[in-house]
């Protein structure tokens, strides 16, 4: 019996596991939940159905009251941090965005290993998170989760290149990206995630996040790690050695699969998804990706190569540029300029703490939110 915490237990990958966990009762005991004040009839209907013994939220008493009957509650701001930090065998984070980055430090202060599908952990703070060591985190990102399997098949020093796959996002077919509307942004073609996720794959702005990611997770140099669509989302990322063999990572696009890896490791999940029907035909594509069309890539890569102050810039600064257009306050052709902008302002170098993160990121919210005021002038 493994002993598990989840981070963000009412988003997609939180519920996605504990699906896992209700099928595999024999493997997991659900030791503590934690999630912001959107659902929080879920979170406690979670904490029940599972017989968690605390749950941790943002949401203050008097959100939740009498739905937390029976029900221990850590509440506030840094809820998630300290629900990260209880004794257990591996700490699910599946909270999205840079707020993740603490529960992760925590979590791996603590002596826990963390199943990590918060990429902006690394982003926003690579060289903190693996000064714990490599070996204390299980990617859950399907690009990264298919790297981390692939590399199995030979040595570090006869690895090429990585290949990390791309679905393309919504707009993989469209030339022309003015005037495009929130609604068809959020028209992903092959996967379900929440709102900043879903419009971070139509600038491929995540697929620039998920380069800084392998980056920091495998310690792969930026000019050994490329990136191409492919639409079907199938084969989720492959490994190239020098000899000339490549090694991909195939499943059907959905989350459970890493999940259940990452839990379970170096165990796999019986039935964790659903396998690959070979009797039936299949058509797998490929493609480069126009840097021209979707600038975030070679943006991403410019701010790896500066260091992680740029970085945890260049997270930030989306967060808040992809906001603004979720607001309707800026254009989705403007998302990557105005994150651009504000990582022209920063110089090259790496931060030192945790207190670094936190001043770079508000300078960065700042600088960006001026600039989106100045072009709404």
């Amino acid at each position: 019996m493994r002993d598990i915490v989840i981070l963000g237990s009412t988003g997609s990958i939180g519920v996605q596991a504990l699906e896992l966990v209700a099928a595999n009762p024999e493997l997991f005991r659900v030791v503590g939940l934690s999630a912001g004040s959107q659902k929080l009839p879920l979170l406690f209907e979670q904490a029940r159905t599972f017989r968690v013994p605390v749950v941790g939220t943002t949401a203050s008493r008097d959100a939740w009251g009498s739905l937390a009957d029976g029900v221990a509650v850590i509440d506030g701001p840094l809820a998630s941090t300290e629900i990260a930090a209880i004794p257990c065998d591996i700490v699910l984070n599946g909270i999205t965005g840079s707020i993740g980055l603490g529960p992760t430090l925590a979590a791996l202060g603590a002596g826990n290993k963390v199943a990590l599908a918060n990429k902006e952990s690394l982003v926003a703070g690579g060289p903190l998170v693996m000064a714990f060591g490599a070996d204390r985190i299980i990617p859950v990102d399907s690009e990264h989760s298919a790297l981390y399997q692939a590399l199995l098949a030979g040595k570090r020093s006869e690895v090429k290149k990585f290949i990390i796959t791309a679905s393309g996002g919504a707009f993989r077919d469209r030339t022309d990206l003015t005037g495009v509307t929130v609604d068809e942004a959020l028209m992903h073609p092959t996967w379900s995630m929440g709102p900043m996720v879903t419009i971070n794959s139509a600038t491929l702005m995540n697929k620039g996040l998920e380069i800084i990611e392998a980056h920091y997770l495998f310690d792969m140099p930026y000019a050994q790690i490329d990136a191409v669509i492919h639409p079907q989302s199938v084969i989720h990322s492959m490994v190239e050695y020098i000899d000339g063999s490549t090694i991909a990572q195939l499943s059907p696009p959905n989350m459970k699969g890493p999940i259940g890896y990452a839990l379970g490791y170096p165990d796999r999940v019986k039935r964790a998804t659903t396998p690959i029907d070979w009797t039936s035909s299949h058509q797998w594509n490929f493609e480069a990706i126009d840097t021209k069309k979707f600038g975030s890539i070679d943006l991403a890569r410019e701010a790896g190569q500066m260091g992680s102050i740029a970085t945890a810039t260049l997270n930030a600064a989306n967060e808040v540029a992809v906001q603004s257009f979720i607001d309707k306050r800026l254009e989705f052709s403007e998302i990557v300029k105005v994150v651009a902008q504000s990582l022209s302002r920063v110089d090259k170098g790496d931060l030192r703490d945790f207190a670094d993160v936190s001043a770079v990121e508000q300078n960065a919210r700042m600088i960006t939110a001026e600039y989106i005021e100045e072009l709404a002038q």
